[in-house]
C-alpha cells in the first residue's frame, strides 16, 4: 500500500499534471476576466449609434469636399460691350456701365455722353416700344388674352408665372410687360396685334426709322434675343417720345400691381426700385438685362429742377445701373448748371 501511494504522488507531480492545472487556472482567470470587462463592452456598445453617426457624418462631409473640388465653375458670359472692350473708356464719375447719355430733355443739351454711338443688345428695354405701339393702336385694353405655348420662351429659358392657359386682359399684360419686365405677356401682346408677331415686328422696325432710330433693329417683342440692339442716341429719342404717352408715363413707374389668376392673385413688383424712393421724380423708366447685354436702364427723371433723359448700357454688377443714376443725381444736384462732359468714344466702329 505504501509504495502504491507512493507511485500516485510520483504521477500528479508529472510535468503533464503540472500543464493540465496550469491550464485550468488560466482558463478560470479568462472567464473571470471577461466576467469583469463585460460592462466596459456594454457601455461601448450604448455610444456605438452616435460614433457610427460622427463617423457617417464625416464621410459625408468628405464626400461633399471632393464633389466641390471637382466642380468646375462656368466661364462667364461676355457682354458684346465687353468684347468691345467698351469698359476700358473712362468717365469723370467712374460709372460701371460701359455706355452711358445723360441729355436735357427740354434743350437736347447733351450733359455727359460716353460711347453713345455704340450699338448694343438692348435686353428688355426693348418692352419700351413694345409699349408704345400698343399703347398707339388703341386696341381695347379689356380684351381677354390667354398666354399660350407660343409665348413659352425657349431661347433664354426664363421662368414665368403666367402659365399656359392664363387669360389677362391686354390692359394686365401691358401694365407687367413695362413695370415688371413680364416676357410672356409682352410676346403676347406683339402676337395678338393685327398682322399677327410678325407684322408687330414690322411695325417696331418702321416705327424705329420714323423716330429716327437708325441704328436700331428689333427681331422680337421682349428683349431676350441679343439680336434686338440700339444706341444710346436712339434710345433717348424712344425715351422722349414715350414719355408723352400718358399710360406708358404711369404703368412704367407703377411700383407695385396685382392681377387675379383663377383662385390666386399674384403680385409683382417694379424692376426700377429707384420709383419707390422718395429722393426721385421718375416720370417714365424701364430696365434690362440678358447676359449679352448686361445690365441696362433708360429713365426721364427731374433733377435739380431740370427734366433729363438718361441711358446707361452694358453695366457690370447687378445693382450697378441704378448706382450709376445714382452718381449722375449727386453730380448734377452739386452743379445743376453742369455744361456737360463728353467722352471719347473707344471703339472703331459701332458694331
Amino acid at each position: 500500500m505504501s509504495v502504491a501511494l507512493l507511485a500516485l504522488a510520483l504521477a500528479l507531480a508529472a510535468p503533464g499534471a503540472q500543464a493540465a492545472g496550469k491550464k485550468a487556472v488560466a482558463k478560470k482567470t479568462v472567464t473571470s476576466s471577461q466576467v469583469k470587462r463585460a460592462p466596459a463592452k456594454a457601455a461601448t456598445h450604448k455610444a456605438g449609434p452616435k460614433r457610427k453617426a460622427q463617423a457617417s457624418l464625416a464621410q459625408r462631409r468628405t464626400r461633399a469636399a471632393t464633389r466641390r473640388a471637382h466642380v468646375v465653375a462656368a466661364p462667364a458670359v461676355l457682354s458684346v460691350g465687353q468684347k468691345m472692350g467698351l469698359h476700358a473708356t473712362a468717365d469723370p464719375l467712374a460709372l460701371a456701365s460701359s455706355v452711358a447719355l445723360v441729355l436735357d430733355q427740354d434743350t437736347h443739351e447733351v450733359l455727359l455722353s460716353k460711347n453713345d454711338e455704340a450699338v448694343l443688345p438692348i435686353a428688355s428695354l426693348t418692352k419700351l416700344m413694345t409699349g408704345l405701339l400698343i399703347s398707339e393702336a388703341q386696341l381695347p385694353m379689356d380684351t381677354p388674352i390667354t398666354i399660350t405655348q407660343a409665348d413659352v420662351d425657349t431661347e433664354k429659358g426664363s421662368r414665368s408665372r403666367l402659365a399656359v392657359g392664363t387669360t389677362l386682359t391686354r390692359g394686365e399684360l401691358l401694365h407687367l410687360a413695362l413695370m415688371s419686365s413680364e416676357n410672356r405677356a409682352a410676346h403676347a401682346l406683339g402676337r395678338t396685334y393685327p398682322g399677327g408677331l410678325a407684322g408687330f415686328v414690322r411695325r417696331m422696325n418702321a416705327k424705329a426709322a420714323q423716330l429716327g432710330m437708325h441704328d436700331t433693329h428689333y427681331v422680337e417683342p421682349t428683349g431676350l434675343s441679343s439680336q434686338n440692339r440700339s444706341s444710346a442716341r436712339d434710345l433717348a429719342r424712344l425715351v422722349g417720345v414715350a414719355y408723352d404717352d400718358a399710360l406708358l408715363r404711369e404703368l412704367t413707374t407703377s411700383p407695385r400691381y396685382e392681377v387675379e389668376v383663377g383662385s390666386r392673385t399674384l403680385q409683382y413688383n417694379n424692376t426700377n426700385r429707384l420709383v419707390k424712393s422718395p429722393v426721385w421724380d421718375i416720370g417714365l423708366q424701364k430696365t434690362g438685362y440678358i447676359s449679352e447685354a448686361g445690365r441696362c436702364l433708360v429713365m426721364q427723371a427731374e433733377i435739380a429742377g431740370r427734366k433729363l433723359i438718361m441711358v446707361f448700357l452694358d453695366s457690370a454688377g447687378k445693382f450697378s445701373r441704378l448706382a450709376d443714376a445714382e452718381r449722375v443725381r449727386s453730380w448734377l444736384q452739386a452743379s445743376p448748371r453742369h455744361g456737360g462732359h463728353k467722352v471719347a468714344n473707344s471703339f472703331a466702329t459701332n458694331g
